[in-house]
């Protein structure tokens, strides 16, 4: 029998990883995912990215996939044992806190020894997002960044030639958009799922705003945040902005953007797919995507507002028996290659490189927009324990200014003092 030299070194890596722990190498490594990372991973498209790994090493790979809140449950729990078959596990951004991150390993001794396939090229806020006390707990693998939907053939309707170019004429643009077309459809101007903090930052960032600063601080009430619930108060108030908007669901705004019950809307850049798709949309390939205008005092400081990035990253279970050949799985799965192959099955990007190539470029019509913003974004709020308290403080003062029950000015004081004990 002969021995290729590719498996002869590929048997001495996976020996050598093996070695490095207290087990005998196993027969197979186990992922705990959303059922989109396993699709995405595992694509026909871009083709497997785990398979050259497992063809290398003789390691196979074996994917147990829940919806996101089951993930969350199993997942930290299988990591709170004293030792778990869990291998690598999938962790949104927002669920990366520092009580977690003592169920998980941190990756900067990984890093160090035996680095991710150029690191500057991954977007930075993304491994930003997944840094807790000074320690990197997670790799980024898919993510979602915010842009500016904008109905062409409403604004055309009007007058608008292109879209808005600074905030402030975003909110010229959806006063002028909020009409009954000719057909009797009733148009508002602009659009937001809801008025939490992760759908508000994004306007507060065109003043370069926060909620929570990096280094836990509540800012809400300085002018960024303020003049965000501004905006929405002065469009509420014009009605250019929904009356029931606190009772809208993320499925009902992908519906009045599909049937042109509004000309604006800043979302996901993914939802420009659903909002032009021919099945359901009234106006496929006529919903176009760019990114969030600064404000005019920001111009020349910022070419575009650095809007939000939430994402998934893989980490791996302090309790787990294959530190070491799952590190070296989840290179191999964030390389430059396999990131691209990812993202030909359907996934968001986390590397700078991949959106040069033609394939993603003729898929992804709003490439150049999602690159931008992905270069400056930032995720909306740091990971702490009471973030989800803090969340529902946020809407509660939000909801009472656009409302007009307190002024804008009021509600943020109101709210900063409610949020500065959870930050203790």
């Amino acid at each position: 029998m002969t021995i290729s030299r590719r498996s002869l070194l590929g048997s001495a890596a996976a020996a050598g990883l093996a070695a490095s722990g207290a087990h005998a190498q196993p027969q197979k490594l186990n992922i705990y995912a959303h059922r989109v990372h396993r699709t995405v991973a595992t694509g026909t498209q871009g083709g497997d990215i785990t398979e050259a790994w497992s063809r290398r090493t003789g390691i196979g790979v074996e994917w147990v996939t829940f919806d996101t809140g089951p993930l969350q449950e199993r997942l930290f729990r299988e990591a709170s044992l004293r030792e778990t078959s869990v291998d690598i596990g999938f962790l949104l951004n927002t669920q990366t806190v520092p009580r977690i991150t003592t169920l998980f390993e941190p990756l900067d001794e990984f890093m160090a020894r035996d680095a991710v396939e150029d690191a500057a090229d991954i977007f930075p806020g993304m491994l930003r997002g997944m840094t807790i006390g000074g320690k990197l707990y997670g790799l980024p693998f898919r993510h979602a960044s915010s842009g500016l939907h904008y109905n062409e053939e409403i604004l055309a309707e009007r007058g608008i030639t292109a879209p808005p170019r600074t905030i402030e004429e975003l909110v010229e643009v959806a006063k002028r958009c909020t009409y009954t077309r000719a057909n009797g459809t009733p148009v508002v101007g602009f659009l937001l799922p809801g008025v939490t903090y992760p759908n508000v930052i994004d306007i507060a960032r065109a003043w370069d705003g926060e909620f929570i600063t990096p280094d836990m601080r509540c800012v809400a009430n300085e002018p960024p945040m303020v003049n965000a619930i501004t905006l929405l108060r002065e469009l509420f108030v014009a009605g250019a902005f929904p009356r029931n908007f606190a009772g809208i669901s993320t499925e009902e705004v992908n519906v009045w953007m599909q049937n042109g019950r509004a000309a604006l809307i800043i979302n996901s850049m993914g939802r420009n797919q659903i909002y032009n798709d021919p099945q359901r949309s009234q106006f496929p390939g006529r919903i176009k995507t760019t990114t969030i205008p600064v404000s005019r005092e920001l111009a020349g400081r910022f070419e575009v507002a650095p809007a939000k990035v939430e994402f998934w990253g893989m980490a791996i279970p302090r309790a787990s028996r294959n530190k070491d050949l799952a590190w070296s799985l989840m290179k191999e799965m964030l390389s430059r290659e396999n990131t691209l192959k990812a993202a030909l099955n359907g996934n968001g990007p986390v590397r700078n490189s991949t959106y040069d190539d033609a394939r993603i470029r003729a898929r992804v019509t709003y490439a150049d927009a999602e690159r931008a913003v992905l270069k400056v974004a930032r995720v909306p709020m740091p990971a702490f324990d009471h973030a989800a308290r803090a969340g529902d403080f946020f809407k509660e003062e939000a909801e009472a200014a656009v409302l007009g029950m307190k002024t804008p000015q009021q509600a943020m004081d109101d709210l900063v003092r409610r949020v500065r004990p959870l930050l203790a």
